[in-house]
């Protein structure tokens, strides 16, 4: 029944239905570090993979196996892993499928978190990392080799807010044999099927829509089920798939990458960000109404130089975002104010509005991505990423409309 259900309903009900014990429907929260069993034989054949079972927190808990499953439900796949971070989520992926020597093709336009860990861990480790514009399809051909072991890029550039073709790129990647690693944090399963366009592994920080509140930190790997992993360029796991099939990536995931990194994430964070889930639906269309309404109080201000945002029609990726996106373009706008003293004017008269490092939040964020996200990047990199001194990223939360405009027309007003 739940693969007929729509997605409100899913974000409900899938992954857990009721404690058998006692009937309770809210996920129980085992705050267990290992699981007991009857015999040694028994635990035996867990360890050996011949019996399912809870072994040890680090590698599977049953609350965060819960929140596995629903977002699994949420996105159609294989089966998922959840991560102590959206950046764990990022390096459980590369790690399971490259290695000293082998090479990633990655769109430019990149979270500095996300950039950081390409340059400064893998880069580090030998693994090359070769960027292309995120939105041209064909450079990700052009730029794929011999030594390339995936494809990675971000549904909604962030903060840039370009919207690659995801169809389009997946294409390409299936064709050179190479399985295509989509970050949608900023989407979600709400805003972007990814399975239907053609990713074979979805990542998101759960941190952030997913979790909706601001208050954990989290991250998940999703196998839709769409690469045939005995064809997969990394050894490893392509003969791992005589013993483990079609999930062979999360079977090399989980048991080589995730357990042995330690980079799990903890029941209580599993429980927060499962209780998020259900209401993502409701949150994501109010957080994307509410941008819509906010790019148009922009549009007006004279003080305000440019404004982004995918859902205005002037903007370079509108169509595509239109064609991928169901529901609306996001909760991330973009504003260039002329001067980065102008954006601290702006940010610092701000009453209600927070200016803090993340996004996703019910409540109303801002940032000045130049001086602190970005701000270890040489100019050439920030501009790449689209970001520029006077450039502000706000996170639009799901507030009253009004009290969000009333907020930034009195600290806009003093200019």
């Amino acid at each position: 029944m739940a693969n007929t259900w729509d997605f409100e309903t899913r974000s409900i009900h899938s992954g857990f239905d009721q404690d058998k014990g006692t009937g309770a429907t809210a996920l129980p929260i085992y705050e267990s570090a290992a699981f007991a069993y009857d015999s040694a034989e028994d635990l035996e054949a867990a360890f050996q993979g011949r019996k399912f079972g809870h072994i040890y927190s680090r590698i599977a808990n049953p609350t965060v196996t819960a929140f596995e499953n629903r977002v699994n439900a949420l996105e159609n796949g294989l089966g998922a892993i959840a991560t102590a971070s959206g950046m764990a989520a990022i390096a459980t992926a590369v790690y399971t499928l490259a290695q000293a020597g082998d090479e990633i093709v990655s769109g430019k336009s990149l979270f500095g978190g996300t950039f950081q860990l390409f340059n400064e861990i893998f880069g580090n480790s030998g693994i090359k990392v070769v960027y292309v514009e995120s939105t041209a399809t064909e450079a990700y051909r052009r730029a794929i080799s011999p030594r390339t072991k995936l494809v990675f890029l971000e549904t909604i550039g962030n903060p840039k807010l370009d919207i690659p073709d995801i169809g389009a790129i997946a294409a390409v990647a299936r064709e050179q044999g190479v399985p295509l690693v989509v970050d949608s944090t900023l989407s979600t399963p709400y805003l972007f099927a990814a399975k239907r366009f053609g990713v074979d592994l979805v990542i998101h920080s759960t941190s952030k829509y997913i979790s909706g509140s601001g208050n954990t930190i989290g991250g998940i790997l999703v196998d839709l089920g769409n690469f045939d992993w005995r064809h997969c360029r990394t050894g490893a796991v392509a003969a791992l798939t005589k013993q483990a099939g079609e999930y062979a990536f999360l079977a090399r995931a989980r048991r080589q990458v995730l357990q042995n990194t330690g980079s799990c994430l903890s029941p209580f964070n599993a429980y927060l960000q499962n209780l998020g889930l259900e209401t993502l639906a409701l949150r994501m269309s109010k957080h994307c109404t509410n941008a819509v309404g906010l790019v148009e109080y922009f549009q007006a201000q004279p003080q305000v130089v440019s404004v982004n945002y995918p859902g205005l029609p002037g903007h370079p990726d509108h169509a595509v975002a239109a064609a991928q996106f169901h529901g609306g373009y996001g909760g991330l706008i973009t504003l260039r104010l002329g001067t980065r003293e102008r954006c601290f004017r702006m940010i610092n008269r701000l009453k209600m509005v927070k200016c803090l490092a993340n996004v996703g939040d019910a409540k109303t964020l801002i940032i000045h991505p130049a001086s602190t996200i970005y701000h270890n990047c040489s100019a050439a990199e920030q501009e790449a990423a689209g970001v520029y001194p006077d450039l502000v990223r706000i996170s639009v939360g799901i507030e009253s409309l009004r009290d969000i405009i009333n907020d930034f027309d009195q600290a806009l007003a003093k200019e």
